[in-house]
């Protein structure tokens, strides 16, 4: 069973941190673009940042550019989301995703899924 489990959410006040960590298991996703996403209450599924499957790049969305990191780890099967500098209008669940297919420099089908971790930003 594949799955992808995402950890590291939680509860923190206006310009803190957080780093998130998606971890896959079942199969090996290292050769897999992934991403991050999110979905605050009543708002649709936003992207918020991909990288390539090598990790050579690396793509943001404007709302984050320059406060989060995308990173990736190939031995440890793990992706890593670093948010710096937080925001109210961060809060939401946020959900990684890896590449239907393999390879690619982008994420270009977000087909696995996580279940989600809640990050809440207090102003």
């Amino acid at each position: 069973q594949v799955q992808l489990v995402e950890s590291g959410g939680g509860l923190v006040q206006a310009g803190g941190s957080l780093r998130l960590s998606c971890a896959a298991s079942g199969r090996t996703f290292s050769s897999y673009a992934k991403g991050w996403f999110r979905q605050a209450p009543g708002k649709e599924r936003e992207f918020v940042a991909a990288i390539s499957w090598s990790g050579s790049s690396t793509y943001y969305a404007d709302s984050v550019k320059g406060r989060f990191t995308i990173s990736r780890d190939n031995a440890k099967n793990t992706v890593y989301l670093q948010m710096n500098s937080l925001k109210p209008e961060d809060t939401a669940v946020y959900y990684c995703a890896a590449d239907l297919l393999p390879q690619r420099d982008r994420l270009v089908h977000p087909y696995y899924w996580g279940q989600g971790t809640q990050v809440t930003v207090s102003s």
